[in-house]
């Protein structure tokens, strides 16, 4: 029983972090966004904000998170005087923003949308797996950010921002 234990903990221990359950605690800090894509159902891989996107995500000890993104093809909305509709409609469209709280359930996470830059998706849930290697925190879900696209299969990757020093 003893030899039997000692190889179940030596397995589990040798395992990848995606493979075993994530603490709340490993998600807590902010994340600065590396990219997002999605996969079409025929194998097409597409950015979702397009080759360079910025981001935040920020996941706290107390629960909530928030979630900031944009493309990075925005044009400047205001250069030009007022901007015109289209201007605007295209600027609301190449971005994503939401907060609510999070809840860790093995090697899912689950976003309790509770505000958004889509109305439609208030009071709603984003369920993703988690993988973290190092610095880098990967999710993966059917329409994790942008849903208005449909998109299948999207793969956010970020990557842990250090804390800021002061210096006096």
């Amino acid at each position: 029983m003893t030899k039997w234990l000692l190889a179940a903990a030596l397995v589990l221990t040798a395992l990848p972090s995606s493979v075993m359950a994530q603490s709340k605690k490993s998600l807590v800090g902010t994340w600065t966004l590396v990219s997002a894509k999605t996969t079409s159902d025929k194998g097409a891989v597409q950015d979702m904000y397009g080759p360079n996107p910025t981001g935040f995500l920020t996941y706290t000890t107390d629960g909530r998170m928030s979630v900031i993104v944009a493309d990075s093809r925005r044009k400047p909305l205001f250069s030009s005087g007022a901007p015109a509709a289209e201007a605007i409609a295209e600027a609301f469209s190449s971005f994503t923003a939401y907060a609510g709280s999070y809840t860790v359930t093995g090697d899912r996470v689950t976003h309790h949308i509770e505000v958004s830059s889509y109305q439609d998706f208030v009071n709603t849930d984003e369920m993703s797996s988690i993988e973290i290697q190092g610095d880098r925190l990967t999710l993966r879900a059917g329409q994790l950010v942008d849903r208005a696209t449909s998109q299948p299969n999207s793969e956010i990757i970020w990557e842990r921002m250090k804390p800021k020093t002061t210096t006096k």
